[in-house]
């Protein structure tokens, strides 16, 4: 009778997988770009009905979902991440604005465009290769893989979950399975969307998206784990034929090879979520997980009578306690940093960013440091990997780049219905040693203002780096020939200003996203006008003429998501500075004044200015923003009221406002304050309505011989107001609204213009 039972038992263990064996389950998990975060609703429904998952493989964001679940992320986890801002800054190549470093940020002009050249090369060559920036995603894959990577010496198999992914080697049109290597470098490759996102290298291979050739590898997972199932879950766009009216469809079907989505072996499931959203935009997270979770509930039963064994939610949690210790990066430190890609002074600017005195630092001390690197206009890319020594247990930070090209071409331009149209450009040089050297010149042109400047600048590394910056502006400003006769009411009628100034300066960073800079300079200013309203041609203008110099102090933290229109953010500005100069007097003939005099020294003064403009966002669509600002300044009067009105500190909250001359928003000393209101109603344009109170502490008023005298305290005060449709273009705002000036006629302004209304800095402001 024994020997019969053992003939039976032995029969089967030779009978096929059943309900009695244990069997081996693999997920796979498709390319399909935002859609892909259904997967992470597919892992949450299997766990919860203990359905095992024994092997994953995964392309492009199926490889970055399937490397979170293989190191021990749970599906929780991986829902909560996906939905933090911090994630969806990165998928746009954005920093959020606590990691950009303000110091090294460029200065904010009417471009549209900026051009990356290096005249050496074949036009072809400078040509931009991919959308967003690189470097936030490649820093955030290493600081989140490096630790768990290094502790299982990069073998994929010793993993939460044994893991694959693949890339494309489009040199030799083949797809390449990972299943060992850098975690963080490897999920990178896979990730590489053509022209989106830029390719990596790997072995002296440069890898693109593993979806190219390879967008559901089922293949993968059968060849190397050979499970018993296979639970696939595909989002991945089908190639539908090519279209002679469609580029995307044809660049899809030349670069990607037709993908079999059914699962290899006999025993699989295909899931298919809901996924219908633009390739690259995450914002629908939630959506997407509930999606791939209901489809996958939906598919349980099926699955449940074709496997035998479910997980142990504790077996789980104990295996993905272990799991959790590598991912902890307090154990992360660096002794030692490689640098490639660079020459040896290049080397040397880098190393004195990042490794000051050759002094170990832990993972979160190279978080800024990294950025603030990253940041420096001079560097095109760095892609960082994390080894560890496995004897002293600690890391060596290896840096792959290269310098960016040598030079920047600025093109924009304000178009408007008011004559202040204006042409810009602007050229900048970059020289990477062990110092950083740019030189940036520009230019506008048009009838309202015509100017120029350039800075040369220097960059010094090292634990405490600063900048120095040598700079000339010149600019005219034309208030008579922009004005046309529907803006009669703002006075003077005639009015040309001319400023020329150089300026030292030297900054220093505060933390990120502040800046505290220093400033001597000395100015030539030149003002043509009108004492009255009435003159002709032939006539001849005052002209008053002030030369003097100051010092100044200024401290800025700037995060607004837009250099103009923005939402989001805080703008705080802090300035201290001290004036002392010389007026210059040559009447007109239709002036009161008859007496010219020259160099006139004027009464030495302090002004001190603080702005805040801070936005608060209630909901996803509204926004609330909150404006204030404070002028104290000892400044006296000058010789006559324009010239008076000229020099004192001007109030011009709106894009429309800066280009107007208008004497009842100047005074010496005020307070103001603004509240804006921001709907958003779709992606990238805005409705907004502002409203700003002026209120001088004294007035200044013009007596009846032409010259200047102070109003009782807070005598008068001045509305401004703004209504305009706004939609954010990729080169910049085109907006279409009503502005309202609290003046006795025309008070309301119709005003449209596409581009930025920004000039360069005025020497007085």
């Amino acid at each position: 009778m024994k020997k019969y039972l053992n003939i039976v038992a032995l029969l089967l263990l030779l009978l096929p997988n059943g309900p009695l064996n244990a069997q081996k389950i693999g997920l796979v998990l498709s390319g399909g770009g935002a859609s892909g975060l259904s997967h992470i609703g597919v892992l949450k429904a299997l766990e919860e009905n203990n359905i095992p998952i024994d092997y994953i493989a995964g392309t492009s964001i199926g490889s970055l979902i399937g490397a979170y679940y293989a190191i021990g992320y749970t599906p929780k986890q991986i829902e909560e991440l996906v939905k933090t801002t911090f994630f969806q800054s990165i998928t746009r190549g954005d920093l959020p604005a606590k990691y950009e470093y303000m110091v090294k940020k460029r200065d904010d002009y009417a471009s549209w465009v900026t051009f990356k050249l290096n005249f050496t090369d074949h036009y072809l060559k400078n040509l931009p290769t991919n959308v967003i920036n690189s470097i936030p995603i490649d820093y955030y894959l290493m600081e989140t893989f490096a630790g768990v990577s290094n502790q299982v010496n990069n073998n994929f198999d010793s993993l939460f979950v044994p893991f694959r992914c693949v890339a494309s080697d489009v040199a030799n049109k083949k797809s390449i399975s990972f299943k060992d290597g850098d975690l963080a470098s490897c999920v990178r490759a896979s990730m590489s969307y053509p022209f989106y996102l830029r390719p990596i290298s790997i072995d002296g291979k440069l890898l693109f998206d593993g979806g190219l050739y390879n967008n559901f590898p089922t293949d993968v997972m059968y060849n190397e784990f050979n499970p018993d199932f296979i639970i696939g879950s595909n989002v991945a766009e089908k190639n539908g034929a090519p279209d002679d009216d469609n580029l995307y469809s044809q660049l899809r079907n030349l670069l990607m090879n037709q993908t079999n989505f059914n699962p290899v072996c006999e025993n699989g499931i295909l899931i298919e979520p809901w996924s219908d959203v633009s390739i690259f935009n995450f914002d629908n997270a939630q959506r997407l997980i509930d999606s791939g979770y209901y489809s996958t509930l939906r598919a349980i039963p099926l699955i449940k009578k074709q496997i035998s064994a479910g997980a142990v939610t504790q077996t789980l949690e104990e295996r993905r306690q272990k799991f959790k210790t590598y991912q902890n990066l307090k154990n992360i430190t660096y002794n030692n940093l490689e640098v490639h890609g660079y020459n040896d002074r290049q080397k040397n600017f880098i190393s004195n960013s990042l490794f000051y005195k050759n002094k170990p630092f832990t993972i979160d001390q190279l978080k800024k440091r990294y950025f603030r690197l990253a940041g420096d206009d001079k560097i095109k890319n760095i892609f960082p990997i994390s080894t560890i020594d496995t004897v002293t247990k600690k890391y060596t930070l290896k840096l792959y780049g290269k310098k960016e090209k040598p030079f920047y071409l600025d093109a924009g331009a304000i178009l408007s219905n008011r004559p202040i149209s204006e042409a810009f450009i602007g050229i900048q040089y970059n020289y990477l040693g062990k110092i950083g050297t740019s030189f940036y010149a520009n230019g506008y042109l048009g009838k309202l203002y015509s100017g120029t400047h350039a800075h040369l600048r220097f960059d010094f590394p090292g634990k405490d780096p600063f900048y120095l910056e040598p700079s000339f502006t010149y600019s005219r400003w034309d208030y008579y020939s922009s004005s046309v006769l529907f803006y009669d009411f703002l006075k003077p009628a005639y009015l040309i200003q001319e400023d020329k100034y150089g300026e030292m300066k030297i900054g220093i960073p505060v933390g990120n996203i502040s800046q505290a800079n220093f400033a001597a300079g000395y100015t030539e200013w030149t003002n043509q006008y009108y004492q009255n309203d009435v003159f002709t041609r032939l006539d001849t203008t005052d002209k008053t003429y002030f030369d003097y110099a100051y010092l100044q102090a200024n401290y800025t933290i700037n995060t607004l998501n837009r250099k103009m229109y923005a939402t989001e953010g805080l703008y705080l500005n802090a300035r201290i500075r001290y004036l002392e100069g010389r007026e210059s007097h040559i009447p007109g003939n239709t002036s009161i004044d008859t007496l010219t005099f020259r160099n006139v020294t004027q009464s030495p003064w302090l002004q001190l200015k603080l702005t805040v403009d801070n936005y608060i966002k209630t909901s996803k669509s509204f926004k609330i923003g909150v404006f204030g600002e404070g002028v104290y300044s000892t400044q006296s009067f000058f010789s006559n009221y324009q010239a008076t009105i000229l020099s004192a500190p001007a109030f011009n909250p709106t894009p429309e406002s800066q280009t107007f001359f208008i004497d009842a928003y100047r005074a010496h000393n005020y307070l103001a304050t603004g509240l804006k209101f921001i709907v958003t109603p779709i992606k990238n344009v805005d409705i907004r309505t502002e409203a700003y109170l002026f209120q001088p502490i004294n007035s200044i008023l013009k007596t009846s011989t032409g010259g200047s005298e102070y109003s009782s305290p807070f005598l008068y005060r001045h509305f401004i107001g703004l209504a305009a449709a706004v939609y954010n273009s990729p080169i910049g705002p085109i907006s279409v609204g009503l502005n309202y000036y609290d003046q006795n006629d025309n008070s309301f302004s119709f005003f449209f213009h596409i581009g930025y209304i920004i000039f360069n800095r005025k020497s007085i402001d």
